[in-house]
């Protein structure tokens, strides 16, 4: 909480709210411990288990949205935020994702410098992708939100202040500390999980890339659940869905980094079990574009139908995933 309280803050006194920075600080912020896992299993040529974690991240972290939507309390999440912006950053999670997935095709010879020519087009698909949702965020030529929508406190919003201030009170150079330690605690946390996570599925029986996609990406979800929790409680629905996404978005990007670190292109060393996972996150990311467009008034109890029909779909893709 602490965290994401400080990002928060940052965003809001920076003015990074709407701004490219904010946007690349609320992801890297989030994902730490995809980060820390992601340089340490590649520097000990544990590529299994990061590219299974990333790609899990990516599965697990959507399903997350279920969670928000059964604490939202009224209608479906979907649709109450009723945003084209929203539906903009998804997109760009299936852009990276899918890139990805074609990257894990490639010879594994086939490199610039050690670095594969795909991870670099998937940080170039990011960026541009910023760049569409930051200009879309300043003006579209349509009506950006659905009629009767309860987006809530947008992005813009909290860069003008408005709406709960953590940290009021405190200096920008205290909570910028606040930050800084939260964001070190996290990488710590993010690589004893690493190592003890290896040990643990090697214990349980299980490979690494299953491991990494299940147990691993649930808990590097944690900072995730906690700044969407905050979120929906505050009634910041499409944050909640802007927070999501980006770290989403921003997972695949990681896999440069592993290339830098491991000497060597990561993706195409991937196993059915990463690219099924991966497939996956694409599936569940669609079933949410699906319902932000659509809106549905229909619940599966404390859950729009389109969170029921995601946690559906993750349940039998991890089934599949231990027939591997």
């Amino acid at each position: 909480m602490a965290l994401s309280d400080a990002t928060d803050a940052l965003d809001m006194r920076l003015g990074l709210g709407s701004a490219l920075g904010g946007l690349v600080m609320l992801a890297i912020a989030t994902n730490l411990p995809e980060l820390a896992i992601t340089v340490t299993a590649a520097s000990q040529g544990n590529l299994g288990l990061a590219v299974g974690n990333l790609f899990g991240g990516i599965a697990i972290q959507t399903v997350v949205l279920a969670l928000l939507d059964a604490r939202s309390g009224r209608e479906p999440l979907t649709r109450q935020v009723g945003s084209l912006v929203v539906v903009l950053e998804a997109s760009i999670v299936v852009a990276t994702l899918v890139a990805a997935i074609m990257a894990t095709q490639l010879p594994p010879d086939v490199d610039v410098a050690g670095v594969s020519p795909a991870s670099i087009a998937i940080l170039l698909l990011w960026i541009g992708g910023l760049v569409v949702v930051n200009a879309a965020r300043h003006g579209l030529p349509w009506n950006a939100e659905a009629h009767e929508a309860d987006p809530g406190r947008s992005a813009a919003d909290r860069a003008g202040g408005q709406g709960h201030q953590p940290f009021e009170g405190r200096g920008t150079a205290f909570v910028a500390g606040v930050f800084a330690m939260a964001s070190l605690l996290t990488l710590v946390a993010g690589v004893a999980i690493e190592r003890s996570g290896d040990e643990l599925a090697g214990k349980v029986g299980l490979s690494g890339a299953v491991f990494g996609a299940t147990v691993l990406a649930a808990s590097t979800a944690l900072p995730e659940v906690s700044t969407g929790l905050a979120s929906v409680k505050l009634g910041n629905n499409s944050l909640a869905f802007s927070d999501i996404f980006g770290g989403n978005a921003f997972l695949p990007v990681l896999f440069l980094l592993a290339d830098l670190v491991g000497g060597k292109p990561t993706l195409p060393q991937a196993a059915a079990t990463d690219i099924w996972i991966a497939g996956l996150g694409v599936v569940l990311t669609s079933v949410y574009i699906i319902g932000l467009v659509l809106r549905p008034k229909l619940t599966a109890g404390r859950l729009g139908l389109d969170s029921a029909i995601a946690i559906g779909l993750y349940v039998l893709g991890i089934i599949g995933l231990t027939q591997f």
